[in-house]
């Protein structure tokens, strides 16, 4: 690669360009950060003594309250279709993913109509034992421990693919050996196969426990104070933008130290596999009553995390989309679209360009840039649009005192009122999903291949456009899938940062909602849910691949 010569030195281009995109990419969590150097005394002294606590304590709880149950939930599924063979396994396999389908907020706002008072559940109790308010109890969906359920339902498929995985990839010969020392079945559950697989477990409850911290749909909905709803009542409440980034600030570092958590439950622990392959343990054929139990509780999480949910959007929908069907649902599937699919673009393209630069250039600094700037991921889509408009906002009033003192001309929000805004957060959140495919497909083209073509007189971006593309097809393809359907589906920085007059399908969704007219919202829900089985799909292929267990040697 050549090398250019600066004043100060003789610095990699590859280099000069991570460094550049990387700082683009985090200055929005930068600026939330750099923001706790400006005291806000006054309302920091009315949050603490008004509703702080809340948000501590309700964000904790609804964290931990999804981890604990997505542990059980998503464990439970992985080990009875990794162990057992049974009826209708093959299909369980991928079913068990569709949850994933269903965001939060639409499956919060599909059960309220089911379970409140007027719902067609409580109604058919009332009329069928003639009971009327306050003669029997039932449980309050709009609550904490509801919204809890309600995001279990839909993040318990991330402990269950990993868990799955983990459990898969044990060999054979660790259960013949258990067994030849007399350890029984359930001690080799508990003492062997969960020990071995806690890693996997565990970074399927962080993933599902950080997104249960960036819930903003769900939440609001239900009327909780939680980090998420108290930034949004600061900003557009109280109207203080500072004090708004302060608290995204605090609910980052606890987004952070759940990650330092997660690391130092594994750091002591290393297993290793002999050999170049090993032989699965054959799953067990079950019969008798185990075989009518064991599909039903496998189906039971898809049934209420999604069928249920879609059964009662199109009861819902059928009733409404005359009505819905229009110009204005027509420019709703565009805007949802055209945005989706620019931010896909954008995310791949800088994933390519990252991945890239680390191959050509593997060195320390390199991969360290682009392992900050994974981190995107773990920040909340709030978080990252409280910074972008703090920042942007800084540069459109710099920008208009420019032009105005030159030109006598004001060019208006240019950066923090259009797409720009919102095509940089959506970058930063999911270019971590967007490189852990790239990476992928670049780990698959032999080095081999890249000496061959520059002995040819290729340059980098010759060999990447026309070598590594190609044989890369696939994975930048799922990268682009699952980026666009990531962006369809965010809610809180679109809700943030989106243009006046600008609507998404998710934004549609949650102010019908709001406004208590759920069934208007069944359409555009319904059409987020259609698109959103498509990388679904697309991870069931993934996951049924055989996986190959290679030695490796420190």
């Amino acid at each position: 690669m050549k090398q250019i010569n600066w004043p100060f030195g003789r610095f990699n281009v590859w280099l000069i360009g991570i460094t550049l995109g990387c700082f683009i990419l985090a200055a929005p969590t930068g600026l939330v950060f750099v923001s706790v150097f400006f005291p806000q005394t006054e309302i920091w002294q009315h949050l603490y003594s008004t509703v702080l606590a809340d948000y501590i304590v309700n964000s904790l709880i609804l964290a931990f309250g999804v981890g604990l149950i997505v542990i059980v939930i998503g464990t439970v599924l992985a080990w009875c279709i990794a162990r057992y063979e049974f009826t209708g396994r093959k299909q369980l396999q991928w079913l068990v993913l569709l949850p994933m389908a269903m965001p939060a907020y639409i499956i919060a706002y599909t059960y309220t109509g089911l379970l409140d008072f007027a719902g067609p559940i409580q109604t058919l109790l009332r009329e069928t034992f003639d009971w009327r308010y306050g003669d029997y109890y039932f449980p309050d969906i709009r609550s904490l421990s509801g919204a809890i359920v309600m995001l279990s339902l839909v993040l318990y498929p991330y402990v269950y693919m990993l868990a799955r995985t983990a459990f898969s990839e044990q060999p054979a010969s660790l259960e013949d050996v258990s067994r030849s020392l007399g350890v029984s079945s359930r001690k080799y559950l508990f003492k062997v196969v969960l020990p071995l697989a806690r890693p996997a477990i565990l970074m399927g409850a962080a993933l599902a426990m950080m997104e249960a911290f960036a819930d903003y749909g769900t939440v609001q909905y239900f009327g909780l104070s939680t980090f998420t709803t108290g930034i949004f009542r600061t900003w557009f409440g109280l109207g203080n933008g500072l004090a708004a980034a302060q608290l995204a600030a605090l609910l980052t570092s606890f987004v952070v130290l759940l990650l330092i958590l997660e690391f130092l439950s594994r750091r002591k622990i290393r297993y290793y596999f002999q050999g170049q392959k090993t032989q699965q343990a054959k799953r067990i054929r079950l019969t008798g009553s185990k075989a009518f139990w064991v599909p039903f509780i496998c189906m039971l999480p898809v049934f209420l995390g999604f069928i249920c949910p879609v059964l009662q959007l199109f009861i819902w929908a059928s009733k409404t989309y005359s009505q819905q069907l229009s110009s204005d649902f027509g420019l709703l599937l565009w805007n949802s679209f055209y945005l989706a699919a620019i931010a896909a673009f954008t995310a791949v393209a800088l994933a390519l360009f990252f991945a890239y630069g680390k191959r050509l250039n593997p060195i320390k600094s390199i991969r360290t840039l682009v392992g900050v700037v994974n981190l995107g991921y773990a920040i909340p889509g709030t978080v990252l649009a409280i910074g972008a408009m703090i920042s942007l906002s800084w540069l459109d009033i710099k920008l208009n005192g420019l032009t105005e003192s030159w030109f006598d001309l004001s060019v208006g929000l240019v950066f923090s009122g259009s797409l720009f805004a919102l095509i940089l957060v959506y970058s930063s959140r999911f270019l971590a999903v967007a490189m852990h495919n790239v990476d992928t497909g670049l780990a698959r083209v032999k080095p081999s291949m890249d000496d061959a073509a520059r002995s040819l007189g290729y340059q980098p971006l010759q060999i990447l456009r026309k070598i590594h593309l190609p044989l890369m097809k696939t994975s930048v393809l799922s990268a682009l899938l699952l980026v666009f359907v990531d962006v369809l589906k965010e809610l809180p920085a679109t809700l943030i940062l989106r243009p006046f007059n600008f609507n998404t399908l998710a934004v549609k969704t949650f102010e019908l909602a709001s406004d208590e007219r759920l069934m208007d919202a069944a359409l555009p829900a319904l059409a987020i849910v259609c698109v959103g089985i498509l990388p679904v799909i697309l991870l069931t292929l993934l996951i049924d691949k055989p996986t190959q267990i290679t030695t490796q040697i420190k």
